[in-house]
């Protein structure tokens, strides 16, 4: 798919997760509506770190292949969530989990003490992200803001429990380096998430980071720890005797966890980032790996085969897998159509889409099916994050991401560099001397109307076009004759201000 189909907008269901994302993003701190799953704590897969990363993966796949010009509607929901991501309530569970006690690592609890830093050991599960997350940032919107030092620290103080005040301070390079170095000390099978347990998924989120640090300062880190990677992987094997990703390795035996269940979440959430680097790998294997979990259903639907929840140390494990939207991201980036138009026509039918302040999410749904034997099981990751992360992506689109490094244009051609609150953008793309944009207004969302057209001051004299109809015209950032009062010079832009009701197309046409 070239980036001329892709860019072509977002549609109202699209741009509704979009506004769910922004609604999370605006929550006060530490108000988790929404957003907390079956489990304690924030164990498990669909924990609070998953969904603000995923969520960010996402406003990077819909900005760069579905809104290009559109850097002001994405950026401060990006900046909501990474600050979240800081939050002691997202990473506090690694003083507990830190110290082991599973059956994969209580033979060596008596090696470990309680980590009260979320990145200095172990816990990759976490720290990809935050390092995968501030590179991203940086490299879509040309903000350093976190590589100076200290621009993300870590902070925990209860004046009830953990006595001094815990301060650990990083910065986008430093953790990246920090990551790099764990890499090289575990022989390069990557980073443990709970101690002694090396996850395939959970080192995926790292090699990103390491690729946007590449793009971000030059050097090849990522294909040189690939090259490492793999050559580590090679006497274990990717995928099971069945076929399926294999899920870990133990660090100290080397004894490696099959998927012997066919766990969906398993291959969907590997295959999903794998596909970043080991493209041709990934696409190979997949055909025969969905025909065992993907279900076919009535009406072109498409459901996914769970299977029984596994016991351990004598209790049934009750976690967010969160199969459903894993194997619906899986088959976005895949390009698998009928598969992914079918999972999502199943959600549509029997998962209960809500919208709420004019943003669209699937709320958590413990019940495992309904009376007809549909599955209705969905937990808030899947409702929240990943339904519409595989909505936004595009065939290939994290490979791309990871790929096909952007130009200048992308920073330097106009575009909305500031949107207003309560305003949907449904298309935003400068293409031959055009900055075509659509926007329509969220009847209950906060904020104002207004949007700022950026990067024209030298661009010269202007027309701008409303539904077919001059509106102004003008050169730079002056505007010489307007026949509305919607648009204005302020700043560094022009400001606009969105129409009252419907969706309307602007074209800046530059003469």
């Amino acid at each position: 798919m070239s980036f001329e189909t892709q860019s072509a907008g977002v549609d109202v269901l699209q741009s509704g997760h979009l506004r769910h994302f922004d609604n999370l993003s605006r929550q006060p701190a530490n108000d988790w509506s929404l957003m907390k799953g079956r489990s304690f704590g924030q164990d498990d897969f669909g924990g609070y770190r998953f969904q603000l990363a995923y969520m960010t993966y996402a406003l990077a796949l819909a900005h760069v292949h579905r809104l290009p010009a559109a850097p002001g509607l994405f950026k401060p929901i990006f900046e909501r969530l990474f600050e979240k991501m800081l939050l002691p309530e997202v990473w506090i569970y690694w003083h507990d989990a830190s110290r082991g006690g599973t059956v994969w690592n209580r033979h060596l609890s008596d090696s470990y003490k309680e980590e009260w830093d979320p990145v200095g050991r172990d816990n990759i599960m976490y720290s990809a992200y935050v390092q995968s997350m501030a590179l991203l940032y940086n490299y879509l919107f040309a903000d350093d803001r976190y590589a100076h030092p200290g621009a993300i620290t870590f902070k925990f103080w209860s004046y009830f429990w953990g006595g001094e005040p815990k301060i650990f301070a990083y910065d986008q390079n430093s953790l990246n380096e920090h990551i790099y170095w764990l890499m090289v000390q575990s022989g390069y099978l990557g980073v443990a998430c709970e101690p002694n347990c090396i996850f395939q998924i959970c080192n995926q989120p790292a090699i990103f980071g390491f690729r946007l640090h590449d793009l971000l300062n030059g050097g090849s880190r990522a294909s040189d720890v690939v090259q490492a990677y793999e050559a580590a992987w090679r006497d274990f094997g990717r995928l099971g005797d069945n076929g399926h990703y294999n899920v870990m390795i133990s660090a100290d035996s080397r004894k490696v966890r099959q998927n012997a269940l066919k766990a969906p979440w398993v291959d969907a959430w590997c295959g999903a980032l794998m596909n970043m680097w080991n493209r041709d790998f990934v696409h190979a294997h997949y055909p025969s790996q969905i025909r065992d979990l993907a279900v076919e259903g009535a009406a072109g639907t498409f459901s996914v085969r769970t299977p029984p929840r596994p016991e351990v140390m004598g209790e049934k494990i009750v976690s967010d897998d969160c199969d459903f939207g894993w194997v619906t991201a899986w088959a976005s980036e895949m390009g698998d159509t009928a598969v992914l138009d079918g999972l999502l026509r199943h959600a549509d039918h029997f998962m209960r889409p809500t919208w709420r302040k004019s943003g669209l999410y699937y709320p958590r749904n413990d019940e495992p099916e309904d009376e007809f034997g549909n599955r209705t099981l969905l937990e808030p990751h899947s409702g929240n994050v990943l339904l519409g992360y595989a909505r936004l992506n595009v065939p290939d689109g994290l490979w791309e991401l990871y790929n096909k490094p952007l130009n200048r244009s992308f920073f330097e051609d106009p575009a909305l560099t500031r949107v207003g609150g309560n305003v949907a953008v449904l298309r935003a793309v400068f293409r031959l001397g055009v900055l075509r944009f659509t926007l329509g207004r969220y009847p209950d969302a906060c904020g104002n109307s207004e949007v700022l057209i950026g990067r024209i001051e030298k661009r010269g004299p202007w027309v701008l076009r409303c539904d077919g109809r001059d509106g102004a015209r003008g050169n730079g950032l002056l505007v010489t004759e307007s026949a509305a009062s919607y648009i204005r010079t302020d700043g560094d832009g022009l400001a606009l201000q969105c129409p009252p009701t419907g969706t309307h197309d602007f074209e800046l046409r530059f003469l």
